[in-house]
């Protein structure tokens, strides 16, 4: 299906509203039956009616059927956030007494779900060094029944062979969910791998504009239809009918804003493998990176995330650093038309540890500025270590 197609015109009907190029925002909680009989069909299959916003809305189905079309998926579904979909994702796959294998530092709140929720609930979970597929092998238990991947993962930007991790799923009859939000789907498809369902923190890149939040899941629309009538009705973690809205309005420009993201990233990358206080440089993209192969065959394009490790054991001069940057907003998420910094010494205090991540890590995200305008910002602060 063309890109081109997906972005503008798909899932877009747009006789049955006035011809209106911008889709209208479906602002409504309730849809009105004519008859008792119309009713009792809807309660029959609401996964595919418009009957309560809660179950489904037409400007949050635009946005599924665009998102399903572009991860190559049967079917979509959206939530209210990220980690709303990735719940309902995994709790869709395991039961009391299941096992789970989950790649080790992935997003701090799929952490949280797989450390400290699932296990009140009897589910195990295994975390591994995703980088090798031999230790999923080698975590797999006779009740496992869940891999879970991120690749690359949100900070220090490992990358886990779906391949290969999708064939060992089959060999042990496990199923696969993957968060593909930092590589999109237009720069990497995990479904054509092999895996059942893919989840997206729309938050980030799909929305664009730091001004919208969401989540989908992509996968076989059998799959999609038990989540809805189980964990999506009951959860109800729903997107609202503005905010897909929004999310919509970001995938017009996805391909626009992902091209220059990539390359004022590649800009700023080599620029930082010339300065002497940076380091390392965690960034699969670069020909010295381990998984730089792996990258290329996985992955059609960088997108804009980096952390480099700056060369000190000072608490305070990485402090200093974040501090004196001018044009990099401090601040969680990604994705949007600002370019951002978190550093890892934020979990640190006077030099006591807590976190996983050492303290001179800080993760990049590179927006929509020139590249110049960025490492002139860079250069400053560096200065100042």
């Amino acid at each position: 299906m063309d890109l081109s197609y997906i972005l503008n015109e798909l899932g877009e009907d747009r006789e049955l509203y006035f011809q209106a190029v911008a889709p209208p925002i479906m602002q409504t909680s309730n849809f009105a039956c004519k008859t008792v009989e119309d009713m009792r069909k809807m309660l029959r299959n609401e996964s595919e009616a418009y009957f309560y916003t809660r179950g489904n809305n037409p400007t949050v189905t635009m946005l599924e059927k665009k998102m399903a079309a572009l991860e190559g998926a049967e079917h979509g579904i959206a939530f209210g956030s990220g980690i709303a979909a990735v719940s309902a994702a995994v709790l869709s796959q395991v039961n009391a007494g299941d096992h789970v294998v989950c790649v080790k530092k992935p997003y701090s709140w799929t952490n949280a779900l797989m450390q400290r929720f699932l296990p009140r609930f009897g589910v195990e979970v295994t975390m591994v060094d995703g980088t090798d597929p031999d230790n999923y092998r080698n975590a797999i238990k006779p009740n496992t029944r869940l891999l879970y991947l991120e690749s690359p993962n949100s900070f220090t930007f490992e990358l886990t062979d779906i391949a290969a991790i999708t064939a060992l799923a089959r060999e042990n009859n496990c199923s696969t969910i993957i968060d593909n939000s930092f590589a999109t789907p237009l720069y990497q498809n995990p479904i054509q791998l092999g895996v059942d369902l893919v989840v997206h923190s729309c938050t980030k890149y799909i929305g664009g504009h730091s001004d919208a939040m969401g989540g989908v899941i992509c996968g076989k629309r059998e799959v999609i239809n038990q989540i809805f009538e189980r964990e999506y009705m009951t959860l109800g973690a729903v997107l609202s009918p503005h905010d897909a809205w929004l999310l919509l309005r970001g995938l017009r420009t996805l391909p626009v804003r992902m091209e220059r993201i990539a390359a004022t990233t590649r800009q700023v990358v080599a620029w930082l493998e010339q300065q002497p206080q940076v380091e390392r440089i965690l960034y699969p993209f670069l020909p010295s990176h381990p998984q730089h192969e792996l990258a290329l065959r996985q992955m059609r394009s960088n997108t804009g995330q980096f952390s480099i490790a700056l060369k000190t054991d000072d608490l305070h001069k990485v402090d200093r650093f974040c501090d004196s940057l001018q044009h990099f907003l401090m601040a969680a998420s990604w994705g949007g038309h600002e370019s951002l910094i978190y550093p890892a010494a934020a979990s640190y205090n006077s030099g006591n540890y807590k976190s996983s991540l050492n303290f001179n890590l800080v993760r990049f995200y590179i927006g929509l500025e020139d590249a110049d305008y960025l490492i002139k910002d860079i250069e400053q602060a560096l200065a100042k270590l």
